[in-house]
């Protein structure tokens, strides 16, 4: 195995300093101070060039700053005979594994599919960095909020019925939608679909100073209503209009799915699917992709028609992972969504608890989230890895596929682990 020094992100809507869980594994795994005065919001780790992780241990036995992409060129056989053959070794890992500490709401965006991404990539490289997809997946570590998917039909309907400020924005058009969101039947899905479609894209492309004053006249009236009297929904509205003043993000919460996920809780997400993560803490696994299309709630360049252009309008509430367990009552449980670059399994040891991690196959990154103990590799003869090593919050490892880890806590611990889907081998 590899231990790995991974890169932190300090985008503007991370927490900041030692509120930030991204901060203190940053800390506790590179041994560098934690700047109170800046936000840390993402740790990566895995091969991406705009956040690459670099091989730590052993000491000595590779040129400073080597990446593990690099690695991994010079070692193809650590990506194990389906991983090559499935996604070849160009791109180092197939998945990018994150942890998330979201203190402010991030972009209303979405992710392209293989097609598209290919497409935009050629078009605007200096915006657009990758040609891969993005699917993904994220767990929560604490209570987390996010906008995910459209709303039913029934739900837009009411809400522009009720919110005459969502109506205004919409335009002249706002009565015609609402009846053809209510119509009833099957045989008229493509019909409200359409509806949908219209009312987001009408909304999302809207003179900005028109969106502003509705935004404000809504906020007005929000405020002046009893507290106890508002919806979680428009209290959220609330909060973003203090953190996005008059932005037309503000109005896209009442086109998406308002959920809180519990810990240990996850939810995936398919290309071109509307969300945004409002708060909390998590893991986070994709497709080796940094690839955004944004429209809302940002200061970054926003391709609204893209977005717009490009969205399934599917509608409906994500569905909610609650992970299984491996092996019957073991310490390991699974989150696996249906994509074939990734999945999550975490494991939970008390201390003097030990297992052996036979049951993942191909390489693995693993997180040590909390806890201490020791990891030995328990089928490798290499002289370029370690074989063993302790382990501690904070720390990152590379597990070539074929290395059979055991793990032994000294204390309760923690671990994610992240690797290819299980079901492609």
């Amino acid at each position: 195995m590899l231990k790995l020094n991974c890169a932190v992100q300090n985008y503007a809507w991370g927490k900041v300093g030692k509120e930030s869980e991204v901060a203190k594994l940053f800390a506790s795994g590179s041994n560098e101070e934690i700047d109170e005065g800046k936000p840390y919001a993402e740790l990566w780790m895995g091969t991406h060039a705009s956040g690459p992780s670099t091989i730590a241990e052993p000491a000595g036995k590779y040129p400073p700053k080597t990446t593990l992409k690099e690695w991994i060129g010079a070692n193809e056989s650590a990506l194990g005979d389906v991983l090559l053959k499935r996604f070849g070794g160009k791109s180092g890992l197939p998945f990018l594994f994150k942890v998330l500490s979201v203190q402010t709401a991030l972009s209303i965006q979405a992710h392209p599919h293989k097609a598209l991404a290919e497409s935009l990539h050629a078009e605007r490289p200096h915006v657009y960095k990758d040609d891969n997809h993005k699917p993904e997946m994220t767990l929560a570590l604490t209570d987390f909020e996010a906008l995910s998917c459209f709303v039913s039909h029934a739900e837009l309907h009411t809400a522009i019925i009720k919110v005459p400020e969502l109506a205004e924005c919409i335009g002249e058009e706002s009565g015609t939608i609402a009846a053809a969101l209510a119509t009833a039947g099957a045989e008229a899905e493509a019909q409200r679909q359409d509806a949908l479609k219209r009312a987001f894209k009408s909304v999302m492309t809207r003179d900005s100073d028109a969106v502003q004053g509705l935004i404000k006249k809504l906020c007005a009236r929000l405020n002046d209503a009893p507290a106890a009297s508002l919806s979680a929904k428009e209290k959220l509205v609330l909060r973003l209009n203090d953190q996005y003043p008059g932005d037309v993000g503000i109005f896209a919460a009442y086109f998406l799915n308002y959920v809180t996920l519990k810990p240990g809780q996850a939810v995936s997400l398919e290309a071109n699917e509307p969300h945004a993560y409002l708060s909390g803490n998590c893991v986070e696994v994709m497709a080796t992709s940094d690839n955004v299309v944004r429209a809302g709630l940002t200061p970054k360049l926003r391709d609204t028609d893209v977005l717009c252009s490009m969205l399934t309008y599917k509608t409906g509430l994500p569905q909610i992972l609650e992970g299984e367990s491996v092996g019957g009552t073991g310490p390991l449980r699974c989150y696996k969504p249906p994509f074939d670059e990734f999945q999550i399994n975490t494991l939970e040891l008390k201390a003097s608890q030990e297992t052996l991690l036979e049951q993942i196959q191909g390489p693995l990154l693993v997180l040590v989230y909390e806890g201490s103990g020791h990891l030995q590799a328990a089928s490798s003869a290499a002289t370029n890895l370690l074989q063993s090593s302790a382990m501690a919050k904070g720390d990152v490892f590379f597990v070539p596929d074929g290395q059979t880890l055991n793990v032994k806590a000294t204390s309760d611990s923690s671990l994610f682990i992240a690797s290819a889907n299980s079901r492609i081998f």
